[in-house]
């Protein structure tokens, strides 16, 4: 392999691998190095915006909306300065690194404090520790939330998974004509069960919701089960040939493979990494579905069901959508209970039916194969390169 710039070109590829979603497979993935820096922005975003709590206790008037407004251009401003400046992938010190997590874990107790000292309120004790309490929860609910999402380019995962979701809905003639009637010959006949209507005309909306949440988790559960056999028949010596076109329009395009690579075995939070990336496209692909699905049955209700057939199948009179007028909402909720089956169903079978995988889940696994030989490539990159730690 070629020894010019080779710090330039892991560099490149380390942020290759961010905008991929993937960012645990930078090679020495830490907390300080790669994981605090890219939290920055949002960590900066939380407690500039928290003063905003500040403004409207002493000022009255247009004033107090200046400041208000002062306040969130100043957030903005911050926010957008930080992301650029990340952008980079800065390495913070040991002492820069305590400098902003102290910042962050002072602000839910210096705002409620600064709070009481402007307002000049007389507040009871157990009330001032219970917004202390409330701020610490907040702010650690974010710090959990901004570090599990940072750690696996959540946000990255989910804009290429709508990204390719638009892609998709752009050639749903296509997509949809594939998916749809399997679907249809799976659903169909149970929009027509009596006991169906009955128990969506007086199911809760939540317990529905809960119930399509337990769909999504079946088909999280099967990618997870799918991801390890095709990463056990990956994780193998890569040939010259295959490294080449995966690196093909990467950072790595110009290195020279002058041979075969071995593979290097994957760590629970690398494989975490490739199953939110599966998991993500499969869930938004198969909302995708679903969503066509809730359509078609219930433009399929309005026109079959009439008013009488429902009583009847109901045993009593539907309860009437408020949002949309003359409509059931158990027809609603039995549209919805389909759409999710139906969504699992094809993501399901998607992975496991030989005409299905290769529509649909081949390319998520392509995807997965390129990361894993253009990773291959950069870590023997690295290793001939020790300076470039």
């Amino acid at each position: 392999m070629p020894t010019s710039s080779p710090r330039a070109r892991t560099q490149r590829t380390e942020r290759w691998f961010l905008r991929r979603g993937t960012p645990t497979m930078i090679a020495g993935y830490g907390f300080t190095e790669h994981v605090l820096p890219r939290m920055l922005p949002a960590l900066a975003f939380v407690m500039l915006a928290s003063l905003a709590w500040l403004v409207p206790l002493k000022t009255a008037g247009s004033g107090r909306w200046v400041l208000l407004g002062i306040v969130v251009a100043v957030t903005i401003a911050a926010w957008v300065t930080i992301s650029l400046f990340v952008r980079r992938l800065p390495r913070f010190s040991r002492a820069t690194t305590i400098t902003i997590l102290a910042a962050y874990a002072a602000m839910p107790v210096a705002v409620p404090l600064l709070q009481l000292a402007f307002d000049g309120a007389i507040t009871l004790p157990g009330a001032r520790a219970l917004g202390v309490l409330a701020f610490l929860v907040f702010f650690a609910a974010v710090f959990a939330a901004t570090y599990l999402a940072t750690t696996y380019g959540f946000g990255t995962l989910v804009r290429q998974a709508v990204r390719q979701a638009v892609t998709d809905l752009r050639n749903s003639v296509q997509v949809l004509g594939r998916a749809l009637p399997v679907l249809l010959f799976v659903t169909l006949f149970l929009f027509f069960t009596g006991e169906l209507w009955q128990l969506m005309n007086q199911l809760d909306w939540w317990r529905l919701a809960l119930v399509v949440a337990l769909f999504g988790a079946v088909t999280v559960l099967a990618a997870a089960a799918r991801l390890r056999e095709e990463i056990g028949r990956v994780e193998q010596d890569f040939s010259p040939a295959m490294l080449t076109a995966a690196c093909a329009g990467t950072p790595l395009a110009a290195v020279t493979v002058e041979g075969p690579v071995r593979a290097v075995s994957l760590n629970g939070r690398q494989k975490r990494n490739l199953l939110l990336m599966l998991a993500t496209r499969q869930l938004v692909q198969a909302a995708v579905i679903g969503l066509a699905l809730f359509a078609f049955f219930v433009l399929l209700g309005v026109i079959i069901v009439t008013p009488a057939a429902a009583e009847q199948w109901i045993g009593a009179k539907p309860a009437i959508s408020p949002l949309l007028p003359g409509v059931p909402v158990a027809l609603l909720r039995n549209a919805t209970l389909l759409a999710g089956f139906g969504s699992m169903y094809f993501a399901v079978t998607s992975m496991s039916d030989t005409e299905h995988r290769k529509q649909f889940f081949a390319p998520l696994i392509d995807e997965i194969e390129r990361t894993l030989a253009v990773r291959a490539v950069y870590l023997t990159l690295r290793q001939e390169t020790p300076s470039s730690g």
